[in-house]
């Protein structure tokens, strides 16, 4: 029993690395189970890496194959460390009664902005939320994220932040900080630090995207000694829970205005209608038109140019 249960946990683990990678810009292969093993492998322009996740007796351990010195390893080797995807953290076994909730939608689009939102709770606050279903963003179609955003907003007034980055923004900020994790670690501190300016508060809860340094070395001096606490599947906490609508709500906004001022209905997502219709506003409107439409540092970009 126990045995299976770390090849279970092996399993999640490489499809969420192969998830997580794959939003860096990366092709990736699909997860592969060997005898001992699941593996993926990483592909870049001149080099490709592989990821083996080992199960055994002795628990799971994760090994990179490939040549260290290149830039795509670095990158593979900084999510692997900076992710503990199964570790518990024993500190927050039960919600906090009063806390800052953090999280984002776009990440793994082509087209919109980063959207990350913070959303504070109370005990009361807390109870409500949970009342009108609010629950994680993915369960949720966007129709039922709007209605259910207007009523999240009504019960804990002005007690949420929102940057949404637009992808022109976007595209500036990774090229200064070549790291999808760095411009999120960046985002959620700034909707961290806006927030602990108008509410007492020191425990904050984010879902985990990356090494936990990210959003500390980004927070004012004076809030580095909040609480975080960093976990996958965070949304199964309330504030984290209407951050994600709040973020998801705004994102879909953004597509709803572009239809209305270019006339074109943009896919969500990475696929080829993706792919296609990038394509088509590049030829029609130009590459600097689509800078302000798409994430250009993915792999989509090189595709249809």
């Amino acid at each position: 029993m126990q045995e299976n249960l770390i090849e279970l946990n092996a399993q999640n683990l490489i499809i969420s690395y192969a998830k997580t990678i794959g939003e860096q810009g990366y092709d990736v292969s699909l997860p592969e189970k060997k005898q001992y093993h699941y593996e993926i492998i990483v592909k870049d322009k001149s080099d490709n890496i592989k990821l083996l996740v080992y199960f055994g007796k002795k628990g799971i351990k994760t090994i990179l194959q490939g040549n260290i010195n290149s830039g795509v390893y670095s990158e593979i080797n900084k999510i692997v460390s900076g992710e503990t995807l199964f570790k518990m953290d024993k500190s927050l076994i039960n919600e906090p009664e009063q806390y800052i909730g953090t999280d984002e939608s776009g990440k793994g689009d082509y087209f919109g902005p980063l959207v990350i939102c913070g959303v504070y709770v109370n005990k009361d606050t807390s109870a409500r939320l949970k009342k009108i279903g609010v629950r994680d963003s993915k369960e949720l179609s966007d129709s039922a994220i709007r209605d259910i955003a207007l009523r999240i907003k009504k019960i804990i007034g002005g007690c949420y932040e929102i940057i949404a980055i637009t992808p022109g923004t976007y595209n500036l900020l990774y090229e200064k900080m070549k790291n999808v994790n760095r411009i999120l670690g960046w985002g959620h501190a700034k909707v961290l630090n806006n927030l602990l300016e108008k509410c007492e508060i020191n425990e904050a809860i984010s879902d985990k995207f990356g090494n936990e340094k990210y959003i500390v070395n980004s927070l004012p001096e004076q809030w580095k000694n909040i609480k975080l606490h960093q976990l996958t599947k965070a949304e199964r906490y309330t504030a984290v829970a209407a951050a994600s609508i709040l973020a998801r709500n705004r994102f879909c906004e953004w597509f709803e205005i572009q239809k209305r001022d270019i006339g074109i209905e943009l896919p969500k997502g990475a696929s080829s209608i993706v792919e296609d219709t990038a394509l088509k506003i590049k030829e029609v409107y130009g590459f600097d038109k689509l800078n302000e439409l798409v994430k250009l540092h993915f792999r989509t970009t090189m595709k249809i140019i």
